[in-house]
């Protein structure tokens, strides 16, 4: 009896155990040598394996082509999930695409990746890929009628509308159904339009559904799609562009409206810091202050304690601690026998804070010129911040060179505290403060601080 059980333990083993492959060829061949496949979980992606790329020859079309191939055997522990082949350090270098139990093979153009793909092997993508092929077909069709009506409301489109309605989701049910217990389902699901079933004749209305129904089939408790692109991209969309205005002040009130509406969506706590973090991570390529410090106050302050991350905390608000609109990062010092700080200044109606070194050859240059311009610029104080690593060079040049000046010496040069503060990673740096402190500009260099002390 044992004999014969054996045999099938071990067919069960290999079948729960068995190991797939990722193998995919890009056209034209990639000026890279390597691929790295990560999974996706949630807003981070996990490191799974990495490969090098191989040069080959397939037929396409009628004629060999050069290209990439490469393949990546997934351990026997790998998770149904979304995966991301990364070929590239920038820009949307990447194929994301499902593994649940089976091989997955595919071939691409690195131009234009995910709009490119073709399966060979994979049911489960095969079949998303129809869809979204599909229904894009479909949707195109629809929105071609709506906007034709809405250019020229003269057309009698009502009919040719409806039978274009009844073809897209005559597409989104048939796809629905064949995707039931497929790892795909929630996304073909969650991929749906909310679209009108009569068109539409005004161009506000038209909008409005657009956004108003923009949440009707994300479902952000769904942990497939929690652990996939497919709800970041979203959130991206609504944000930034669904609300979208060309008035940079209506712009703002858009941005927060969008990101409350987004964030009141999410009821899972641990996943809505995960998109707060993600957010004021885009934020920042752009420098909004603004709408980071409201992402930190309104929402990711309100979280519970336990799931905020005092480490992020601490790095975003010293990386913006002296850009822009923020009050300058204070600092003390001692001139004349008196102990001076930033803040509490108030000789000035403005001060330039220059970063600056005497072993600095552009430094040497610019801060004598800076020296002579200022003296036509009475109500404007400098405030002259030395990274040195002695004194010496210091107190000679400034007491020749730099009376009236503001003079601060910032020991151990690159490392000093208030020099980490300010990121200073160059010199000269400036700085132009108003009278409470606050950073009104960063000139890149001394032409820059005349131009712009020349407007004020």
């Amino acid at each position: 009896m044992i004999k014969k059980i054996l045999p099938i333990l071990l067919f069960i083993s290999s079948i729960s155990f068995a190991q797939h492959t990722i193998k995919g060829a890009v056209s034209p061949e990639l000026k890279t040598d390597w691929l790295i496949l990560y999974k996706i979980e949630g807003t981070k992606q996990v490191f799974v394996n990495n490969t090098t790329l191989k040069t080959d020859s397939l037929l396409i079309g009628n004629r060999k082509e050069a290209v990439s191939t490469f393949e990546i055997q997934l351990p026997a522990s790998a998770k149904p999930g979304t995966y991301r082949a990364t070929y590239a350090l920038e820009g949307a270098s990447f194929i994301d695409f499902f593994y649940n139990n089976e091989n997955v093979s595919f071939i691409f153009n690195p131009e234009y990746p995910q709009e490119s793909v073709a399966y060979t092997e994979s049911s489960e993508n095969t079949l998303y890929n129809n869809y979204i092929n599909d229904i894009s077909v479909m949707q195109q069709r629809l929105d071609s009628i709506q906007i034709a009506v809405l250019q020229n409301p003269s057309l009698d489109f009502k009919e040719k509308y409806k039978k274009a309605y009844r073809d897209v989701n005559a597409v989104q049910n048939k796809y629905v159904e064949s995707a039931k217990g497929k790892y795909v389902a929630p996304f073909i699901k969650a991929s749906a339009r909310k679209n009108t079933p009569e068109i539409l004749s005004s161009a506000n209305d038209y909008l409005a559904n657009i956004k108003n129904t923009f949440f009707d089939y994300l479902d952000f408790s769904n942990k497939t799609l929690m652990n996939s692109s497919f709800l970041i991209n979203r959130v991206l969309d609504y944000v930034f562009y669904i609300n979208y205005a060309e008035d940079l002040e209506q712009q703002q009130v858009l941005f927060k409206s969008s990101i409350d509406t987004v964030l009141s969506k999410i009821k899972n706590q641990a996943y809505k810091r995960d998109i707060i973090q993600f957010l004021i991570e885009q934020f920042e390529t752009s420098k909004n202050l603004e709408i980071i410090d409201y992402l930190f106050e309104k929402h990711y302050n309100k979280l519970p304690i336990n799931l905020q991350d005092a480490k992020f905390k601490k790095e975003k608000q010293a990386l913006f601690a002296a850009e822009v609109g923020r009050i300058a990062p204070d600092f003390s010092w001692t001139e004349n026998g008196r102990n001076l700080k930033l803040s509490t200044l108030n000789d000035a109606e403005n001060y330039v804070l220059v970063f600056w070194s005497t072993g600095c050859s552009h430094c040497l240059r610019e801060i004598p010129e800076l020296y002579t311009y200022m003296k036509t610029k009475p109500n404007t104080k400098v405030i002259a911040f030395a990274l040195e690593n002695d004194s010496y060079a210091w107190d000679t040049y400034k007491n020749t060179n730099l009376q009236g000046w503001h003079n601060v010496l910032g020991l151990n040069k690159w490392e000093n505290k208030t020099a980490r503060t300010y990121q200073i990673n160059s010199t000269p740096t400036y700085f132009v403060l108003d009278k409470n402190k606050k950073i009104i500009a960063k000139p890149d260099e001394i032409d820059d601080v005349r131009e712009f002390l020349g407007k004020m």
